[in-house]
């Protein structure tokens, strides 16, 4: 394998009809790569989905695998991982991507692709994820396939926002195939749609002690910056009052930022902002416009 994977086809394992169904070749390939001379002590797939991973294990003569999720009626937030193992796939869902209760046509309130907020969505999967690092034999392997999401103009990366436990072995990118967004055509034509999974790789090299990684996201006042310059300063209170504003409306927008309490002459220092770029032009006395 490569940092790079693509697969034109999706094989011939599990159900091609089962939406969200990852190639088999995906499966096929991490096993023999991690266990090229030897089937693992025992393979557990999680989110077992559409049958793929048994298809790829019975072609490899692989015969200690456990395939486990709801379409056997194993709930991955409340029931154990019945065995401990050197390898876990896991493809979970892509938050509500694909409604899978219309794919096994059941509905289970614990299924991650239900309608829930993207921050319930992640903190149920790093439970699942904790799940399965912590049944891993020392030195085994879980290898976890996920894509990222865009919904009403905002880019959300699972990878980044859930919690990693272990160290990371490998990151390999996916290329997809046959997408439903493929014959799209957008509107817009600076959108960019995603045509890519990614596939890390942990590795538990620990009894007990586990690295843990986790992205914290916060809000700041750019105003409240100590590296900002007078001119982003300026250019922002512009931009906020609607792109022309009097320098006592800008006086009042800025004079609280921490680079504003720091100088006793900071109403001169925007005065000479403003003088000095290019991008804010003067309209009449005390009156500015911002030019883009």
């Amino acid at each position: 394998m490569k940092s790079i994977i693509s697969y034109q086809d999706r094989g011939k394992w599990g159900k091609a009809s089962y939406r969200g169904n990852c190639s088999g070749h995906v499966i096929k390939d991490l096993l023999q790569q991690f266990f090229p001379r030897s089937a693992p002590k025992r393979f557990v797939e999680v989110f077992s989905g559409g049958g793929t991973g048994q298809d790829v294990v019975r072609e490899l003569g692989i015969t200690n695998s456990v395939h486990l999720g709801l379409n056997i009626g194993w709930n991955a937030l409340k029931d154990e991982i019945p065995y401990g193992s050197d390898f876990v796939f896991s493809h979970p869902p892509y938050w509500d991507i694909v409604r899978y209760e219309f794919q096994r046509k059941s509905y289970d309130p614990d299924d991650l692709s239900n309608v829930m907020s993207y921050e319930e969505f992640i903190e149920k999967l790093d439970k699942v994820n904790a799940k399965i690092y912590q049944s891993l034999l020392n030195g085994g392997y879980h290898a976890f396939l996920v894509g990222d999401v865009r919904r009403k103009g905002r880019y959300y990366s699972i990878i980044k926002d859930m919690a990693w436990f272990g160290n990371l072995e490998s990151h390999i990118i996916k290329m997809q195939h046959n997408c439903l967004s493929d014959n799209k055509e957008y509107a817009n034509n600076s959108f960019i749609p995603i045509v890519h999974e990614h596939l890390l790789v942990f590795k538990k090299d620990h009894v007990w002690m586990v690295q843990l990684k986790s992205t914290t996201t916060k809000t700041f006042d750019l105003r409240q910056f100590n590296n900002i310059t007078w001119r982003d300063l300026v250019q922002g209170a512009m931009e906020w009052l609607g792109g022309k504003a009097k320098l006592e409306q800008i006086y009042e927008l800025i004079g609280g930022s921490k680079k504003a309490r720091k100088n006793k002459h900071w109403r001169e220092k925007i005065r000479q902002t403003l003088q000095m770029h290019d991008n804010f032009v003067p309209i009449e006395r005390g009156l500015w416009r911002l030019q883009y």
